[in-house]
């Protein structure tokens, strides 16, 4: 019987630079404080997963450097007990990183290297041994190897072994988001933001147009779901049907930052179609979780079991 979450692709080391504002271009701001954090899709969305929903076991698959951030990812994923076995290691590239410039209860700007994970690809994948029930797969349009097609071939690879497949992607500026229509027949459950799910099908992505856009990401070949959140709400869609949910209001005071909201709404997300709930319990506990991320400066260390989370959102 299969079991598990693998969540698969970008790992990253966030170098957290905190400042009070970002200085024009020739102008100085000093750095108040320094932190270092696991960042990416692959840390990101399994340590939320495993640690709101512990009991489910999780898959670390990705590519770092044989190096000093290297060995401090695979550290805070065994302290996460999150299972590193598909963790692979590059000689040749150092470990993937970002520069990031964070604003204290504010939005971040990111500087990243592409490192050993753009070259993470279907070869570093030991799909013999890979006997999980569903693979989460991102960022697209981070990883040259990804976007240049082993992200189509690991979803193949993957619906052949009968496993659930998921994807998501990074918010770019560019033109490359049809690189990823390939991939779409082979992909379960589609969870992305209202601006990439716009660009993907050149439908403006107003409140009012994510109906149409949901349907045409359908009949562009999601198999199952397609999820789409924004900051003022969520929305689903499956089997012909369409629900939407108001996002949890949260006292401004304890927001600490807004750049792991994304991938706890993943994370609470592929917890949700892993423990075979409703569309509508999907929606909540994804956006329960996205909630809490808010909640702490990085992207994971806010989260918390889901029934502690439904204590703390009681108190709002």
């Amino acid at each position: 019987m299969k079991k598990g979450i693998a969540v698969a692709g970008s790992v990253l080391v966030d170098k957290i630079n905190e400042i009070n504002s970002y200085p024009n271009v020739g102008e100085l701001t000093k750095i108040l404080d320094l932190s270092l954090a696991v960042g990416g899709c692959v840390p990101n969305v399994a340590i939320d997963i495993k640690k709101v929903a512990p009991d489910i076991d999780v898959y670390a698959l990705g590519k770092i450097g044989v190096d000093a951030e290297g060995k401090y990812v695979k550290d805070v994923f065994t302290n996460n007990k999150i299972d590193i076995n598909g963790l692979k290691e590059d000689a040749k590239n150092k470990t993937s990183f970002t520069e990031v410039m964070s604003i204290k209860g504010g939005q971040r700007t990111f500087f990243t290297y592409a490192g050993a994970s753009s070259d993470y690809g279907i070869d570093d994948i030991d799909f013999d041994s890979l006997n999980v029930k569903m693979l989460h797969l991102g960022y697209f349009l981070l990883l040259d190897k990804i976007d240049n097609g082993d992200g189509l071939e690991i979803l193949k690879k993957a619906k052949e072994k009968g496993i659930t497949t998921s994807i998501d992607l990074v918010t770019e500026n560019s033109d490359r988001y049809k690189l990823v229509l390939p991939c779409l027949p082979y992909t379960d459950n589609l969870i992305i933001n209202e601006t990439e799910a716009g660009r993907i099908t050149d439908i403006e992505p107003t409140k009012e147009n994510l109906p149409k856009i949901c349907k045409k990401l359908s009949e562009l070949g999601v198999k199952e779901r397609i999820i789409i959140h924004m900051p003022e709400l969520s929305i689903l869609y499956h089997n012909g049907e369409i629900l939407t949910l108001d996002s949890i209001d949260i006292p401004k005071n304890l927001i600490k930052g807004k750049t792991g909201a994304g991938d706890a709404f993943c994370a609470g997300s592929l917890i949700g179609i892993y423990n075979e709930l409703s569309d509508k319990e999907i929606l909540e506990v994804a956006s329960k979780v996205a909630v809490c991320s808010l909640t702490a400066p990085d992207a994971t260390s806010g989260l918390m079991p889901l029934e502690k989370i439904e204590e703390l959102l009681k108190t709002f």
